[in-house]
Order: C-alpha cells, then structure tokens, then sequence
C-alpha cells in the first residue's frame, strides 16, 4: 500500500486506541502524515527508537505489539523451555513507557511465554542484569534513552544480557515484517497471567541482588570510608530512573555527603527545562551548577533518564565547572583501575579493556602503560559484551573496563551493557583518590594530559530527517568511498578502513583484513595519528562524523580539532 493508503486504513479504525485517534485528527501538515505513515518503524540490533504518535513509522501501542509479535513468534519456534524460560521487561520514565512495557507483556502472555516485569521504573542496566538473573532468553526494555520528551523506544536483549546479537535480531525482524494486520494481535489479560504465576512482579529482590553485585565495583574501601563523608559532590538523575538505585549504590560504598537535584530528582517525562535531558550537554548540568556551586560541590554527576550513560562536570581552579567529554571520563577511570590494581597487586597478566572503534586513543596509551592490551570493537555495546564472553569461555583475557565514547562505561560484567549506576559510584571513587593526594578530578586530568600527550575529540551528529533522510545518508557514505580522500587538513590518510568490507587500505595500496564484523563505518587514520571516522545512526536519522587527535599543548590539540573538522565538512559539501 501507497502511504496515503496506510494513512486512510488508520482513519478507518472505530476502535482506534483514543489519543492517537485525537492526535491522528489533528494531523494536517501532509510531510508529516507522510513521515508517519511512509513505512514501517526502523528495527535493528538496538531495537527502535522515534517519536510517539499514529503511524507506522512512530512509536504507539501498535508497533510496540507488533515488536513483541515479532519476538513472541520467533520464540514459539524454539520450544517450550525458551518459552518457559521467559522475557524479563523493564521501562523509564517517559510518557507511555509502562503502557508499553505492559502491552509487550499481554503479547507474549497470548504465546504463554513467561514474563517477569518489574514493579516500577528502572534502569536499563538493571534489566541487562535482570535477563542474567532470571535467566531469561530475551529482556526488553521500553526507553529512548536520552532523547527528547517527544520519542520513546524499544531495546531487545539476548539471553547474556547484552542487546540481541545481529543473526537473532535479524530472525526476529523477518517475523516482525511478516505481520500483516498490525491491529489483529492477541492480547492476553494480564491479571490471568499474573493468577497463573505466567508473570512474575519484580522489585526489591532483584534490586537487593544487583546492588549486592555493585559492591564489587569499589576497589579500595579505605578511600570511600575515609574521605566519602567529607568530599562533596551533586548527582542529577535527569527526571528519570537513576535516583533509587544510584543512592543506594553510593551509601552502601560508602559515599553520603552529596546533594540530589531537587527537581531532576523526580521522574518526569516531560524532562521540564531540558530539550535534550543528555549529560553529553552543558544544558543538562544548569540546575546542578547552581546547585554546586552553593554547596561548594568538587563535582557535578548526572544520569540520563534509563541511567546507562553517565556525565560529569569538574570544578576548575576559578570555581566554575568543566564539562568533561565520554573520553576523559572513560579515561580518567581506566587510569584508576589500573592504578588501583596495580598498587593492591591485584591487576592480572592477562588484563584487557574494550571500546569501541570511535572512542580516544587517550585510553589506549594509558592501557599500553600499565602493559593492558586495548581491543576495539564496532560502535554498539553488545560488541564490548561479546569480548567479555568470550574472555570467559576461551580464558585468554580478563575484563577490566569497557566503554564507548558517548557516556557509556561497564566495569564490572554482572550487567553486560553501558552501566550509570556502577560508573556512579567508582567515579566517586575515583575522585576520593585523587582528595587523598591533595588534588581534584581536574588537577587529575592535568596530570594525566601531561604524562601521555593532549588529546582532544569532537563527535558530529548531522541529522537527515523525513522521507529524504535515508538517501541522503546513503549518498554521503557512497562519496567518501568513491571520491576516496587523500589528505585532510594537509596530513596524509595513512589508512583507510571500511569496515563494511572488512578491508584496511594502506598509502601503498596494500589491502589487508580488519578481523572484525562488517559494518557500514569509514575510519581513515592519518599520517600524524589523527583518526577521522564516520558511521551512519543505528537508531536516529542521523550521519555521525568522529575525530580524534592529540598535540604537545592543549591548545595545539584543539587547533587541530578544529582544522580536522573544517576539512572534513568542506569535503562532505564539495
């Protein structure tokens, strides 16, 4: 069917569910019925993510029910212990998250597939933890992250408790585009589930069960016991599902004296004051900064509303604060697990630390240091999960740290996807180390710019919304491989990688195999160690541009972070 055609079998419905039928109405701009309705939702490895509303192409009780649909069929056909087995499902504070997070229940109970939900809101990472301690086969979480108030989202988890791996995403998404009536899905009636023992309530039992896995986070106890009462600091859940879980983590390590957000410390979906509640940006650290600076706070931690990434800003010598980019956070932490281990005795031979292909080599050069290998991975967490299965069933390495460059961070793999709560706690840790020796996280980071060099990083998001969008992402990928750039800025491509064929191209035109799984990524590595890669969203309409370098002096890192950038967009225009 045209669109248009979709569109008028929406109208058509009597028993359209009542607030999309109101909103459906009151749709009269034709690009956006066209958006809503042109196709179906994007489903990925990381699930899908858009704006709420009717259509096909947005996020609604239909779609949601037509995932579900999709995985409930494809379990059917693995048997009667997966569907024993079960979904462990969990959902934030966004507006319409627990409608869907029990609309997805109702369709897999209509399979008599077991489903254990939780009682409330809660981190994403606590559902990761929840799939592994239930022992479920698939965990979904009802979250969009840390987008704005208007999206919402549908995250699928494997049996690891990582995001599904590509071939069962992929299985799972046959099943979902083979549906045809999107309103024709059986719904069973949740209170017979729950008589039946078909659902389970989750709460304070998994709660107890995963802060007790949290204390292993703290490396050394005797800096939380003598300097967690005094060391001031102010945490920000973002109006989402950090608070709970967040301060029982920090009192039980030892941490007390900090300050919550008053107003951010409240779930709330419309993120009030926030266009994007994302600790990526200075706007998500306005109320904590007034906050801070009255009770004279060293530092500035915020959650975004599922509380799998994680931001901080530092106190600077003149009193204000510093936001602090993914890459020093990431940094800054690997540096003091390192340490710590090292001065307990405790770092193995064999350790290891895993990001992803487009996080800072600043990480890489501290690892190499402390004699820890560094393994890069494709941009997605479930990648970092992968590395930390098969150090357990081959042995070879053992997990010390993972992150990506946008907030994400696991140190300790009883949850296996990006953790807020876990980095909460040892970045408190962290900068308690660095009390201990008269110093702040900034004299830290100083310190450590110092000894291996000045490295800076920029992530550019280009967003191609609408029809259009998709095309013209896929032309700009389909330039930079044909046109095949050179030079940027004046310093010669050394290397070019495309991982979508698994290729690595040197200056000299030798080919070579990356090892690593195909994606549709460019990575080009420049002669003076410069790094430029671009990737296309997984799950926003959105072109990503990476830039990674590093100089003498901060100032010389960041003129040419700037020359990179000019380059880089003068070449994606020309």
């Amino acid at each position: 069917m045209s669109w248009k055609d979709t569109y008028q079998t929406w109208l058509d419905r009597k028993d359209l569910e009542p607030s999309l039928k109101r909103q459906l109405a009151a749709m009269k701009d034709e690009k956006e019925i066209e958006d809503a309705f042109y196709g179906p939702l994007s489903f990925g490895t990381a699930g899908m993510r858009g704006l709420m509303g009717p259509g096909i192409n947005r996020m609604n009780v239909y779609t949601v029910r037509q995932a579900t649909e999709g995985l409930a069929q494809f379990m059917d056909t693995l048997g009667d212990e997966i569907k024993q087995r079960g979904v462990a499902i969990s959902y934030d504070s966004r507006h319409n998250s627990r409608l869907f997070a029990h609309d997805a229940a109702r369709v897999l109970g209509a399979h008599n597939i077991k489903v254990y939900i939780y009682d409330n809101l809660r981190p994403t990472p606590e559902l990761s933890f929840a799939v592994r301690y239930q022992h479920t086969y698939a965990g979904i979480m009802i979250t969009a992250s840390h987008n704005p108030k208007e999206y919402n989202g549908y995250k699928i988890y494997g049996e690891d408790g990582g995001q599904m791996p590509p071939k069962e995403s992929d299985l799972m998404t046959s099943y979902i585009r083979k549906i045809d009536d999107i309103f024709d899905i059986k719904l069973a009636d949740e209170q017979a589930m729950l008589n039946s023992g078909l659902e389970t309530i989750m709460g304070e039992d998994v709660d107890a069960a995963y802060l007790e896995n949290a204390k292993t986070v703290t490396i050394n106890h005797e800096l939380a016991k003598k300097y967690g009462k005094e060391m001031k600091f102010v945490f920000t859940p973002l109006c989402g599902t950090g608070r709970m879980l967040g301060e029982r983590a920090l009192r039980q390590a030892g941490f007390t004296n900090y300050e919550v957000e008053p107003f951010e410390g409240q779930p709330n979906g419309d993120f009030p004051g926030l266009e994007h509640p994302n600790p990526e940006f200075p706007e998500a650290f306005v109320r904590s900064e007034k906050l801070g600076k009255q009770v004279n706070a060293d530092i500035l931690i915020a959650t975004d509303p599922d509380a799998d990434r994680l931001g901080c800003a530092i106190r600077q010598p003149d009193g204000e604060y510093l936001l602090l980019t993914g890459n020093q956070i990431a940094s800054i932490m690997l540096h003091y697990i390192l340490e710590a281990h090292k001065q307990a005795g405790t770092l193995p031979a064999n350790a290891a630390a895993v990001k992803s292909i487009v996080s800072t080599e600043f990480a890489t050069k501290i690892a190499a240091d402390y004699g820890v290998k560094m393994i890069n991975v494709l941009t997605g967490f479930k990648w970092i999960a992968d590395q930390i299965h098969q150090y357990e069933t081959k042995h070879n390495h053992t997990f010390m740290f993972g992150f990506e460059e946008s907030f994400g961070y696991l140190i300790k793999p009883f949850v296996r996807d990006k953790d807020a709560i876990q980095t909460l706690t040892l970045l408190a840790e962290v900068a308690a180390y660095y009390r201990s020796r008269n110093m702040t996280l900034y004299d830290g980071l100083q310190e450590l710019f110092q000894k291996y060099g000045y490295f800076q990083e920029k992530t550019i998001a280009n967003t191609y919304a609408g029809v259009e969008g998709p095309a013209k992402i896929k032309s700009l990928m389909k330039k930079f491989r044909e046109e095949a750039p050179t030079h940027f800025a004046g310093q010669k491509v050394a290397v070019t990688e495309d991982f979508s064929n698994n290729t690595k191209t040197l200056a000299d035109g030798t080919v070579e195999e990356l090892g690593i799984p195909e994606s549709n990524v460019l990575r080009y590595v420049l002669a003076d160690g410069t790094w430029i890669a671009i990737r296309p969203s997984g799950t926003e309409p959105k072109l990503k541009y990476y830039i990674g370098t590093s100089a003498d002096t901060l100032a010389g890192a960041k003129q040419k972070l700037a020359d990179f950038e000019k380059a880089l967009q003068e070449f994606a225009e020309a």
